[in-house]
């Protein structure tokens, strides 16, 4: 890592200065899972990980500098959320094993990025480009997969060749991201955790195959 990351005014970070950025960052990314992001402040952060608001500042212009370079890295790793379903089999119980891993992959990077992902999406929201184009960056790696899946299936005969498979894949994913934003409120309509799982697999079954799953 030595040489790969500068401070603010362009200078090489040493071995030390590299810890002391990763420590600011992993302080940060704890702050935002207890407390609301607009009510995080420098010198709270730089407090927790036992150093100067002046040396925040060497590696990051701002509060908000910092939580896109978390972002950033969160989005490196969504990106690989698009293994859950490239070259996968969506034919009869293969098939619904592979809506079931992608249901399982996506609900659980939502949980494990929670605190950061609400901040992108609140972002995303009020219009912040760099914070929308975090969010896609992370949607669009399952959505293009998707779309080359029931493209593929549509070519062989398997998939209704009528459907758009971008505007299928893409409600889907839509579906997903809302309903993993939503986890922690199924509880108040009744509905268990161990039940999300399989009826949103059933749906996302349904919705790339037009079949029923096999029992």
């Amino acid at each position: 890592m030595t040489g790969q990351v500068r401070t603010v005014d362009g200078r090489v970070a040493g071995r030390r200065g590299q810890a002391t950025r990763q420590k600011l960052l992993d302080c940060l990314r704890e702050m935002l899972g207890t407390s609301p992001y607009r009510d995080v402040k420098v010198i709270d952060v730089a407090r927790m990980a036992g150093t100067s608001p002046a040396t925040f500042y060497q590696y990051f212009p701002d509060v908000e500098g910092a939580v896109l370079e978390i972002a950033d890295d969160m989005a490196k790793d969504g990106a690989g959320l698009k293994d859950l379903v490239a070259d996968k089999s969506w034919v009869g119980k293969a098939g619904y094993q592979t809506a079931e891993e992608l249901v399982d992959g996506f609900l659980s990077f939502w949980r494990d990025n929670e605190a950061i992902l609400r901040v992108v999406t609140l972002g995303a929201a009020e219009g912040d480009k760099r914070f929308f184009k975090i969010r896609m960056k992370i949607l669009n790696a399952v959505t293009n997969s998707l779309t080359d899946s029931l493209k593929a299936m549509q070519a062989s005969g398997k998939a209704d060749k009528s459907v758009s498979a971008p505007a299928v894949a893409g409600s889907l994913v839509a579906m997903l991201a809302a309903v993993a934003e939503h986890q922690k409120g199924f509880d108040s309509w009744g509905v268990k955790a161990k039940e999300l799982g399989p009826n949103l697999a059933l749906l996302v079954y349904l919705g790339m195959t037009g079949k029923k799953p096999p029992k």
